[in-house]
């Protein structure tokens, strides 16, 4: 065993579950390599915010396998990878130059959040669809607007460094036939001191392996934010539910 630590080429991501949103059962899952099962996650869930990313998620029929890509800050300035764990590359380019061709072989749009949850540890939540763009009210079955992560993101995003997040609830909606769910946000209590300095701490183990996860990847000049990626519109995929 040598005595200087190694370089290694790739950290290991900080997130100890990553959990998706799972319509039909109005809860969200992550997969347990331990046990190796698919584990739930029921409501109500309360986390704070530490930052997000674009990326995109979806099933490739062809290989029979999962579609990923890498995470970017500002999908409308930073290359996307898309690949199938077991077909390959799928597509690789900015995000509104390959949506089509991404779309077609099973991916969609998606949001990676990082968050803190309650007992200090950090978790990832994968939302796409609905969950991000929201529901309009005729869609909806209230008939009444439901917000997405992006409008209450949007909304509260000047006071969320300092506010529990909540999901108590899931709202519902429906597609011709198809009836579906989305997580509903609801700004929580302000944090104590204790659990501030907790966050700041989950934020920093965050950076320290973002900034060598986005050091490599290919960025082109201008707006960090620019106005495509402000429309939520128009990045979310049809309904994928």
């Amino acid at each position: 065993m040598a005595r200087l630590e190694r370089p290694t080429t790739e950290s290991r991501n900080p997130a100890t579950k990553f959990l998706e949103w799972k319509s039909n059962d109005k809860c969200f899952s992550y997969y347990d390599k331990e046990l190796k099962e698919n584990i739930s996650v029921e409501l109500p869930l309360k986390f704070l915010f530490i930052e997000h990313y674009h990326t995109v998620k979806g099933w490739h029929d062809k290989s029979e396998s999962g579609i990923y890509s890498n995470e970017v800050y500002s999908i409308g300035n930073t290359l996307l990878e898309v690949k199938a764990f077991k077909g390959g590359e799928i597509a690789s380019g900015f995000y509104k130059d390959i949506k089509d061709k991404v779309k077609n072989a099973g991916g969609n749009y998606a949001r990676s959040i990082y968050v803190m949850l309650e007992d200090g540890s950090m978790a990832n939540i994968q939302l796409k669809g609905s969950a991000v763009g929201g529901i309009k009210k005729e869609k909806s079955i209230d008939g009444k607007d439901k917000k997405g992560w992006s409008e209450f993101y949007n909304d509260n995003q000047s006071n969320l460094d300092y506010h529990w997040i909540e999901i108590n609830a899931a709202a519902e909606g429906k597609s011709g036939s198809v009836k579906y769910s989305i997580p509903e946000f609801e700004f929580g209590k302000r944090i104590t001191d204790k659990t501030d300095k907790m966050a700041s701490e989950t934020a920093s183990m965050l950076g320290d392996y973002m900034r060598g996860y986005l050091e490599d990847k290919p960025f082109r000049d201008g707006s960090v934010v620019d106005e495509y990626e402000k429309n939520a519109e128009e990045l979310v995929d049809e309904l994928d539910i």
